[in-house]
């Protein structure tokens, strides 16, 4: 593995941790402004139906993707400014 590689771990890592914390709250918003009340449901929630499941899962999914997304992506972008290397 080449130094920048390992270098760029941490900071990938402190990057993901953020955009997931970023993510869930994206979600609880968007879950509120779609007229829920409370928290989404998980898998297992009995008293939820199971389209209200899959739409809660399949919301928090794309939130989550396109968040990470593009914190990956500016990360990325920004070592490269920095170091002249992209970092993958």
């Amino acid at each position: 593995m080449k130094v920048d590689k390992v270098a760029y771990k941490p900071v990938g890592l402190a990057l993901g941790m953020g955009a997931g914390m970023v993510a869930g709250a994206l979600f609880r918003q968007a879950w509120k402004r779609l007229g829920h009340e409370g928290e989404a449901p998980g898998a297992a929630d009995e008293d939820r139906r199971w389209g209200e499941i899959l739409v809660a899962a399949a919301l928090q999914g794309a939130i989550f993707s396109t968040v990470r997304a593009a914190v990956e992506r500016g990360g990325a972008t920004a070592a490269k400014r920095l170091t002249g290397k992209w970092p993958g």
